[in-house]
């Protein structure tokens, strides 16, 4: 820590300097305040340049958030992503705690597969290690959701499932002082409130929000209890630059109901046989920010983030058919297990872009470098109480004792080269070096663990793009990516395991081609094909020794292909009929991809034999995700009705159809309708209201043999929410 401090005072004497080296003469300019227009988005893409990012030529999307389009206040995965192809979602609860998102043939669980961003720094736990993303922030305090594909690998870091990141509200420029509630109230106990303050005076604009959500839970011993904090304070310390303080935190602490077999999730979807069971993440994310124009055509921009925090679990862990009750040998419970991972890792980036012209070529060039570090310990497999409540005692020591450190160095560079007018060439390069030390015991102190992995390898791409016209443009991009392997890949769960010593991080690469753009004034589009490698996956196999004993090995199983197509289609049947009429509009979305994830090499362990994997389904990948919907705009009215659907997938990469305890096996398709509701009024207040899963039906899109099952998680059932609110 005592150097990440010496890196943040470093940066803060750079803003001094730089703030010295203003001119002293007075500044007879003035930037204005910038002016929020209320009116439907249609464009669904970034700019080819935004900030100190280049964009040209790379499959993006970009989403606004409103009420009255998504269910906001309990953060309903399905409806705020409805307008993005291909996204993914995990319905594990309405409790709204967690955004598990994937895309591209990339597992959802906690978005482990995104490189998750607020504001433009890193929010996952630990982004070389444990890369869940337990940090979830209210979606009332985001006003804009970006996603950059396989693309974002260059500029922004790899993950196979692409980038996102979450840009938040900001205050009122126009006023000192602006107060915003929303109380929201719902089936089963639910309770929102969020309240948010916010303003500019002179130099200094801030915006903060405070989030409190709890509820009972649509399974019994569900209940939760989710708080969040933000804050952001932005000083202009001249017309050039300004530095930005922010700080986040998110911490909830909510009961796990449990999986259910096939049987038991036929026979009543609601039940659940499992009380003491609890779990309870706490992330803090401070940031330090730094934006500077040397000059209109040149920008700087330096961010500085921390995350510290930790995740703990309390659970009877057993398969769903075997209930937690009284030994009738102890006439006690049965002892829990205790799970518990620390975090505390620190992020400094910098980032420039620069615009020039040299002859009849015009060009953008954006670089950068970034510092990570990260120390995660991981204590799992204690021996908890017999009690019933959320106590992380722990009797004895931990099965698994582990420190895992990273540090990481990158650097990269991208240039459009607007070659014509119309037809521009987006080069990139990015080179990375990782540095893993792994320390500790297993199985109770008896197994000791040592483990350094230090490697480094360039990554490349292009992206083209021509411009058909004033309002479509054609786009292509291929870009190298990476995951590194996770700390459990090189941890042996047994003494029987052993781990490849040769294991190597996934590469692999990402080709997209698409069209976009709008027709006429009532038509916008976004078509696109892409081809997802994804190589040296990790998994284990049987194998045997010398002495013809077998063992487990823990190795790069093989590589998979996705490869499909994605939609988006955005018709505004008022205008197509009735013209250009202020403040109504009737518009019909469709969100469409198409994902053919295949294993096109490998085998994985089946008890005591090594099945091929060859042709089978990538796990947790369905083939065909569409949510469509229509939307009505009338003055202060806006409602959304929508249709989600999700062809069956596989939860193992074996492709098991069925197994008595509902750990693996078919995940059936499901249709689903959700509506959302927004009247505003009196120009200052609104109520919204909405039903999610108005048919009722009866589904699950996750089987799993760990947290927060094993067996099927059920998704809830028919619920409703209302709210009332004002800004003022």
């Amino acid at each position: 820590m005592k150097k990440n401090i010496l890196i943040v005072l470093t940066l803060f004497l750079i803003i001094l300097n730089v703030k010295a080296q203003v001119n002293d003469k007075a500044d007879t300019s003035r930037i204005l305040d910038p002016v929020t227009i209320r009116e439907y988005s249609m464009k669904p893409y970034l700019p080819d340049v935004q900030g100190v990012n280049i964009y040209a030529g790379k499959k993006t999307n970009s989403i606004l958030l409103n009420d009255g389009e998504a269910n906001l206040p309990q953060n309903n995965a399905r409806m705020i992503f409805s307008k993005i192809p291909g996204v993914n979602v995990w319905d594990m609860d309405g409790a709204g705690t967690q955004m598990n998102i994937g895309t591209r043939g990339t597992d959802a669980h906690r978005s482990i597969e995104m490189n998750m961003r607020q504001n433009g720094y890193n929010t996952n736990s630990d982004m070389f290690g444990y890369p869940e993303n337990h940090y979830s922030a209210p979606m009332q305090g985001v006003r804009q959701v970006q996603l950059i594909r396989g693309s974002a690998a260059l500029q922004l870091g790899s993950q196979f499932g692409g980038m996102m990141n979450y840009v938040m509200k900001e205050g009122d420029s126009t006023k000192a002082f602006s107060l915003e509630s929303e109380q929201t109230t719902g089936s089963y106990n639910f309770f929102n409130s969020y309240n948010a303050v916010g303003g500019k005076k002179g130099k200094i604009s801030y915006y903060a929000y405070y989030d409190n959500r709890h509820g009972d839970g649509w399974r019994p011993n569900a209940g939760f209890n989710y708080q969040a904090f933000y804050a952001n304070i932005k000083y202009e310390f001249s017309s050039k630059g300004s530095l930005s303080l922010q700080f986040s935190r998110m911490d909830y602490h909510q009961q796990i109901a449990g999986g259910l077999t096939d049987a038991q999730f036929n026979q009543n979807a609601q039940q659940s046989n499992r009380s003491r069971n609890f779990f309870s993440p706490k992330i803090n994310i401070p940031a330090l920010i730094l934006n500077y124009s040397f000059s209109p055509k040149t920008k700087l921009q330096a961010t500085t983030n921390g995350i510290w925090g930790e995740r703990s679990s309390v659970q009877f862990i057993n398969t769903p058919n075997v209930n937690d009750t009284i030994n009738k040998t102890t006439g006690s419970y049965n002892p829990r297990q205790v799970d518990r991972d620390f975090y505390e890792g620190f992020t400094a980036e910098a980032r420039i872009l620069h615009q020039y012209g040299i002859g009849n070529i015009k060009g953008s060039l954006a670089g950068g470098v970034r510092y990570f570090t990260e120390d995660t310990q991981r204590r799992q497999k204690g021996k908890g109480t017999t009690g019933s409540d959320y106590d992380m005692t722990v009797i004895g020591s931990y099965g698994i004792d582990l420190e895992f450190r990273t540090t990481n160095y990158a650097a990269f560079v991208e240039n459009i080269f607007q070659l014509t007018e119309k037809f521009s060439i987006t080069p990139g390069f990015r080179y990375e070096v990782i540095n893993s030390n792994l320390t500790g015991v297993i199985n109770n102190a008896t197994f000791p663990v040592s483990y350094k992995g230090n490697r480094s390898f360039p990554l490349f791409g292009t992206g083209m793009q021509y411009q058909v016209n004033n309002s479509t443009q054609l786009y292509g991009n291929i870009s190298q990516a990476y995951r590194p392997y996770l700390y459990a890949s090189i941890t042996p769960a047994d003494q029987i395991g052993v781990i490849d010593p040769n294991l190597k991080d996934s590469r692999g690469y990402d080709l997209d081609a698409g069209y976009r753009g709008q027709l006429s004034d009532f038509i916008n589009f976004d078509v696109n094909a892409f081809y997802l490698f994804y190589g040296d996956k990790i998994g284990k196999l049987t194998t045997t020794n010398a002495n013809a004993s077998t063992y487990q090995l823990t190795t790069n199983i093989g590589n998979s292909v996705a490869k499909g197509f994605e939609l988006y289609l955005n018709l505004s049947l008022w205008k197509m009929l009735a013209g250009n009429i202020r403040n109504t509009d009737i518009r019909l979305f469709s969100s469409v991809a198409y994902t053919n994830a295949r294993y096109i090499s490998g085998a994985l362990s089946n008890n005591t034999e090594n099945i091929s994997i060859i042709g089978n389904s990538v796990e947790g990948v369905p083939d065909w995700i569409n949510r469509s919907g229509l939307e009505l705009k009338h003055k202060g009215i806006t409602t959304t009705l929508q249709m989600s659907y999700v062809s069956r997938q596989f939860n193992d990469a074996n492709n098991t159809q069925f197994s008595s305890t509902g750990i693996v096996g078919v995940i059936p398709s499901y249709t689903l309708f959700d509506w959302a509701f927004n009247y505003r009024f009196l120009k200052q207040y609104h109520v919204s209201a909405g039903i999610n899963n108005i048919a009722n039906l009866r589904y699950f899109s996750r089987r799993i043999n760990m947290y927060p099952g094993p067996g099927i998680l059920p998704a809830d059932g028919r619920t409703f929410y209302v709210s009332l609110g004002f800004k003022i």
